[in-house]
């Protein structure tokens, strides 16, 4: 859509009020709202706005941004009332007053990620993400509305209508849904994106979390994405497929190879493993997203691969004859809370480097790696992802691969952000300490 044609269509459309969006370094999303009126000249030369309280961007002497709205993310907001003044929203890229992109720009980041595979000879790097999160009857405890599992469709799922309702807003902003369905945990939910281009989906996955928040409110619920709400039970993930492409074709598939993968794809998988220490930081970025990445619930903790087996860190789902553009590598350990910006870049990167300095593949392993023991998995060679946030922020710290993915303004702030939320987790004194150790101390 030109500028012409989209000026043209908004007021046919009566659009009143224009949200510009963006995020911080952590993933939330960050919005100013624009008259119809402004529209034009932000398109031109962008709006200004005071980074200074946006977490991770400037100081407060350097605070001047210009959020310049990029056209192709144009959408109506669905969920907004429409019969007084309809309301759009616009993806921005962030830059300085002298125009030069902000590096502190988490969609920046991933531009310039995206930008290394083009020189590498890769066109598309496309992700698929599979986000799970629940529905509680409030923000305050996490109180299910449904006792429903894995794939339910009796009356204990709760939830469907509100599902179908999601679905139907994605699809009104043109997003595209492959299917929905009850999780495993009680009153957990799944709504699977159609695959596409990494920076398209990580705009869809702002989007995604932003309406199924809004229409959970409608329902008069609350929807969330925290990794692990409920002990006992399995938390949310965001097992993402990815795959490169030269033009239209698979750069991950090769019809000779036992599993159906090119060299390139092997070399990719044994990136995301060899790097998989270090990429959890941005992948699982909150103290709870520990609670989820322990053995037992289907988070996958151990660093191996396979096809069949979803205990392992990496699955390559099936070939199927005539469908050589689906040949990818689900990679699993992500939860929904991440940046998807940062992660996509992170992950991106690990397998580039793999495919750069041509990383041997380790075998597959087609056991159960949960039900392991502690000797076979030594003997297997198969390590264990971080085991708590500062673990991972050890991991993060101490890696070159990760600043030079994420640059050295978002590295550092992000690395300093994360300990001191370590900081205030380790010297919380929480309920379990209290009813176990009070009464006997």
């Amino acid at each position: 859509m030109t500028k012409a044609q989209l000026m043209k269509f908004v007021h046919d459309k009566k659009v009143k009020f224009v949200k510009l969006w963006f995020t911080d370094i952590l993933g939330f999303a960050k919005s100013f709202t624009i008259t119809i009126d402004e529209l034009e000249g932000a398109l031109d030369e962008g709006m200004g706005f005071d980074g200074s309280s946006i977490q991770g961007f400037a100081r407060i002497d350097e605070s001047d941004m210009i959020a310049m709205p990029d056209i192709s993310t144009f959408a109506i907001l669905p969920y907004r009332p429409k019969d007084s003044a309809v309301v759009a929203r616009m993806f921005c890229d962030i830059y300085e007053p002298n125009g030069t992109p902000y590096k502190g720009d988490p969609r920046y980041v991933l531009k310039r990620n995206l930008k290394i595979a083009e020189d590498m000879g890769f066109d598309t790097f496309y992700v698929g993400p599979e986000l799970e999160y629940f529905y509680f009857k409030s923000d305050k405890e996490p109180e299910t509305l449904d006792l429903g599992g894995y794939f339910d469709i009796t009356t204990l799922d709760e939830a469907t209508d509100l599902r179908r309702d999601t679905i139907l807003t994605l699809e009104e902003m043109g997003i595209k849904v492959e299917y929905s369905h009850h999780e495993v945990a009680p009153s957990q939910h799944e709504i699977d994106l159609r695959y596409s281009d990494a920076l398209g989906m990580a705009d869809n996955t702002i989007t995604y979390r932003i309406v199924v928040k809004e229409v959970a409110r409608k329902y008069g619920v609350y929807a969330t994405f925290m990794p692990k709400p409920i002990f006992g039970e399995n938390g949310s993930g965001m097992h993402v497929h990815q795959s490169l492409f030269k033009g239209k074709k698979n750069a991950f598939f090769d019809p000779k190879d036992r599993y159906f993968l090119s060299d390139v794809a092997r070399w990719y998988i044994a990136g995301l493993l060899r790097h998989a220490k270090e990429i959890t930081l941005i992948t699982s970025q909150w103290v709870n997203s520990y609670k989820r990445l322990v053995p037992g619930y289907e988070a996958p903790v151990y660093i191996s691969w396979a096809q069949r087996n979803r205990s392992t860190l990496v699955r390559v789902p099936l070939y199927k004859p005539g469908k050589e553009k689906a040949t990818r590598a689900e990679y699993r350990s992500p939860d929904p809370a991440c940046n998807p910006y940062l992660a996509f870049s992170c992950m991106l990167r690990a397998g580039l480097e793999g495919i750069r300095n041509k990383y041997p593949l380790p075998s597959p392993i087609e056991e159960d790696v949960y039900e392991m023991s502690q000797e076979r998995r030594k003997e297997l060679k198969i390590e264990s992802l971080p085991g708590s946030l500062y673990e991972a922020i050890e991991a993060a710290e101490n890696s070159k691969l990760i600043r030079d993915t994420l640059g050295d303004h978002v590295f550092e702030k992000l690395i300093e952000n994360k300990k001191i939320e370590w900081d205030r987790f380790r010297t919380h004194v929480s309920r379990y300490e209290v009813e176990t150790y009070l009464p006997i101390l």
